[in-house]
């Protein structure tokens, strides 16, 4: 293909179309004399003179007539691959499986909610949610996963990002825990319980680790999960104090039993960053529109079940 311009197309398409040079450089836009140099080059593509002097007009040859309908497909279907979509999505009709990545306290909370919005939208759409170990974005380059749902890291510059709530952390403990028997919970309090920490790769310093190391204290992590969930019925079945995200706990607020059974939730008395919760997705997959539909489906059910982000 690296001798054939197929910028000639279309101008090939208008010139069988309007039997004239003058025609046909008025259809694209172009002067008379540059059409007719490129009927000179069409000429010399071909091998063929394509449109023939016959009086004051012009006739097509033979292989102009053979040619005329296969061009006008081809010029319409080339144009048609390189214009943007202009019908709409209708997610009635999507045929289509999506990969989330996400960890299983999101999927515990949103995970029923966005089943929800999708199969009432798009019936015939499926979601798969995959484990979530670490934060490598290689998945999302290589197409293994359409959506990742988290905080965003820093190892994949060029990924697109969309906040979908803003959460935080709060303490956690069974109910009827001594920490809870004065009216608040101090950070020399805090510490001298034991702690539950949630970690997927084994680590035991996050966030909470700096904040206490701030004022100069540190934690007892006595037990390393790999999510929150598993904290949870930790924290649930021990005396160990679980500091989770505060969506993990559903609309329960700090002072106020949650919905998981048997555990007291409570405010920190540390000064943390707010936790935001963003949809991650690959450049590549930013103009398709199927996948622009399952975002705003996922933004809309995650604010419309965790309204407090």
């Amino acid at each position: 293909m690296e001798s054939v311009d197929l910028n000639l197309l279309p101008a090939l398409d208008a010139l069988l179309a309007e039997g004239s040079v003058t025609g046909a450089a008025r259809r694209l836009g172009l002067s008379a004399s540059a059409m007719s140099r490129t009927l000179a080059r069409l000429r010399a593509a071909t091998g063929d003179p394509l449109l023939v002097r016959a009086g004051r007009g012009l006739v097509p040859s033979p292989r102009a007539i053979e040619l005329r309908d296969r061009v006008h497909d081809l010029s319409r279907d080339a144009q048609a691959v390189l214009r943007p979509l202009s019908e709409p999505l209708d997610p009635a009709s999507l045929d289509r499986s999506f990969t989330l990545r996400a960890n299983e306290a999101f999927v515990e909370r949103f995970g029923v909610p966005l089943f929800r919005a999708v199969s009432t939208a798009a019936p015939r759409v499926r979601l798969q949610f995959v484990h979530k170990p670490d934060k490598d974005a290689t998945p999302l380059r290589d197409g293994r996963i359409d959506l990742e749902i988290g905080v965003v890291g820093t190892a994949a510059p060029e990924v697109r990002t969309r906040l979908l709530f803003r959460d935080r952390y709060v303490g956690v403990v069974r109910t009827c825990h001594p920490l809870l028997s004065a009216r608040t919970v101090t950070a020399k309090r805090l510490v001298a319980c034991g702690h539950v920490a949630a970690s997927p790769g084994g680590e035991t310093r996050g966030p909470v680790d700096d904040a206490l190391a701030a004022v100069g204290l540190h934690r007892d992590v006595r037990v390393v999960v790999p999510g929150f969930t598993d904290a949870l019925a930790m924290a649930r079945d021990t005396g160990l104090v679980a500091i989770v995200p505060q969506s993990c706990l559903g609309s329960a607020s700090p002072g106020r039993r949650s919905r998981a059974s048997a555990l007291d939730m409570f405010e920190l008395p540390l000064k943390l960053p707010p936790l935001m919760v963003s949809a991650i997705w690959h450049p590549r997959l930013d103009a398709d529109p199927a996948h622009r539909w399952l975002r705003g489906v996922v933004l809309a059910a995650c604010r419309a079940a965790y309204p407090a982000g």
